[in-house]
């Protein structure tokens, strides 16, 4: 089917003024995902699972201008030992980057892997990407695929002494970061990913995670706090028998975050808890959209997602549970809640659950509502000034999705920045 003028218009206009790698062992999957991309059309609101979010600046031949955020505290994840891989406006930085050798796991450069002819990466770039557009396109992913020019390729082959830091720093007030991960994760290994910075004023990030059975995989992102920034980020993630996933995701700040996670079990007896949590002040839109698919027997999938919007932000949540025939004794819950403390901040939400089996125990809920009146009342009359009870009472609506972190320490760590960035806000 031929796409509408305007769309293909569109489409056409963002695809000349981009760079398609040539050559090498990724070749072959770049060529694929731009063809997928001509076929599907970048995003506009008539599609479906885009009605509550504007994709117009993400779509853009040019990125919309963002100031640079200068922070006024330590990067995040500063007090942890840990292996620091630095991009700025979406480029490598060597000389800010730590040595990339560490005991149980190899990194590479993606710039360097697509220059070669072999290379592991060719059976996964692209992969992961390419199933999840079924039964949902994401065409902002595959273009991802197609001309992202940098980014990582991790191969956990055992249990690194230290997480791994993804760190991305905006320096220019015009840039367009596109950036693409591959990470594998063998049996029986174990490994901690840390995401953390703004990128750049115009961000697509695609990450593609396959973890094998009996792998583990945490992963803990920091997104923010540039103000003007916009964000478009792909999660791809395929678990197999006895494997482990654990996604965190912490928002604050931005014109526009659009996260996408999509899951798949293809091993018996798998778990992948999937969580976010932000915190939306003004012209502020934030968008969790999540498919979990179990094809697979007796696994666990959670997703806990929890905003707090004020002053006229904005909150988005689709999640969805596919349960395929025969993936029998799946475990799905899912939760997204906001805490709206004005009249005049919104959220959205659309929670579906799709099943064809009947051995299953499927949750999903929903709600929005307001601070609790007796709650603050009771830290007030304890002497609690206003604002901090506010705060202390916004803390303790995100825990949930906080306390999915594994690690307790870097819990600890985004509690204590969460309650440092809502105090600044009184």
């Amino acid at each position: 089917m031929a796409l509408p003028e305007l769309k293909q218009s569109a489409t056409e206009a963002r695809l000349a003024a981009l760079v398609l790698p040539e050559g090498g062992c990724l070749d072959a999957a770049r060529r694929a995902a731009l063809s997928r991309v001509q076929t599907m059309g970048l995003p506009d609101r008539r599609d479906e699972y885009w009605k509550y979010t504007r994709p117009d600046t993400l779509t853009a031949v040019e990125a919309p201008k963002a100031a640079v955020f200068h922070a006024d505290e330590a990067p995040m994840f500063e007090e942890f030992d840990r292996l620091k891989v630095v991009f700025v406006d979406g480029v490598f930085d060597a000389a800010a980057s730590d040595d990339l050798a560490l005991e149980g796991v190899s990194i590479e450069r993606l710039a360097d892997v697509q220059a070669k002819d072999i290379h592991w990466a060719k059976d996964l770039y692209g992969v992961l990407e390419a199933r999840g557009q079924s039964p949902v396109e994401r065409p902002l992913a595959a273009l991802n695929t197609a001309f992202a020019q940098d980014g990582v390729v991790i191969h956990v082959t055992g249990t690194p002494s230290k997480p791994i830091n993804l760190i991305y720093r905006h320096d220019s007030d015009s840039s367009d970061a596109i950036l693409h991960h591959v990470v594998k994760v063998d049996s029986g290994a174990e490994v901690t990913l840390l995401e953390n910075g703004p990128a750049a004023s115009r961000f697509n990030k695609a990450m593609e995670i396959d973890i094998a059975d009996g792998g583990k995989l945490h992963l803990v992102r920091a997104q923010g706090r540039d103000h003007e920034r916009r964000a478009a980020t792909h999660l791809f993630a395929r678990l197999g028998a006895e494997a482990l996933f654990k996604s965190f995701t912490l928002t604050v700040n931005g014109v526009l975050t659009r996260n996408e996670a999509i899951v798949e079990f293809t091993g018996d007896d798998a778990v992948a808890h999937l969580a976010g949590a932000c915190v939306g002040d003004g012209d502020f839109h934030h968008d969790d959209t999540v498919f979990v698919t179990h094809d697979a027997v007796n696994c666990e999938s959670r997703q806990v997602f929890k905003k707090v919007l004020r002053n006229g932000a904005t909150g988005v949540f689709q999640g969805k549970i596919l349960v395929k025939p025969g993936a029998q004794k799946t475990d799905g819950y899912q939760i997204s809640q906001s805490l709206l403390l004005d009249d005049d901040s919104q959220f959205l939400a659309k929670p579906e659950l799709e099943i064809y089996a009947d051995d299953v125990a499927c949750s999903h809920g929903s709600t929005s509502g307001a601070i609790d009146e007796d709650g603050l009342f009771y830290l007030r009359s304890r002497g609690v000034p206003e604002g901090e009870a506010t705060d202390l009472m916004t803390l303790a609506f995100l825990a949930e999705a906080v306390q999915e972190i594994e690690s307790a320490e870097i819990a600890a760590a985004i509690n204590e920045r969460l309650y440092g960035w809502l105090a600044r806000r009184r």
